[in-house]
């Protein structure tokens, strides 16, 4: 016996979910969780991003962080970092909860401080500052190590 979905015409399904089993059709307009499934060609439109326009490519962040580098290190909000490690003066490691796919990745880092205006942050040019389980990096005020009351780092690949 073939059951009709309401409100439509002409569809129709095997009874006991042969062909479609329980949640398999998913409507355009349905709010629905999609565990273990795999987007070939997903289309990431306005209603992802809202201010998408044209036909880039959109790279979105695969980790940021915003945290108070002074005293004991805290982490005020973050997506990806499961912690930071406080080095030293102006010295941070940031942890991240999954790794990168390998360590082609771009870390933006910015901050400001107490009477420490601008930071600027950098990495070390050696590989170890950057792998794919964390990113380190360090400021400085003129050419002094300062700790900054507001660190922020994004991280795109």
């Amino acid at each position: 016996m073939a059951t009709s979905i309401s409100g439509t015409s002409g569809v129709t399904f095997p009874a006991g979910g042969v062909g479609n089993p329980a949640g398999a059709v998913v409507g355009t307009t349905d709010t629905q969780t999609l565990t273990n499934k795999t987007l070939t060609t997903p289309n990431i439109n306005s209603a992802q991003f809202a201010t998408v326009s044209g036909t880039a490519p959109i790279y979105p962040c695969r980790a940021w962080v915003n945290f108070d580098g002074t005293g004991t290190v805290a982490i005020r909000a973050s997506g990806n970092v499961s912690s930071i490690t406080d080095n030293g003066t102006g010295d941070y490691t940031v942890n991240f909860t999954t790794a990168m796919p390998d360590v082609n990745y771009a870390g933006v880092w910015g901050g400001t401080g107490i009477n420490v205006y601008p930071a600027l942050g950098i990495g070390d040019i050696t590989t170890t500052w950057v792998q794919t389980t964390y990113i380190r990096g360090r400021y400085f005020a003129a050419t002094s190590a300062a700790d900054l009351a507001s660190v922020n780092l994004a991280v795109f690949r």
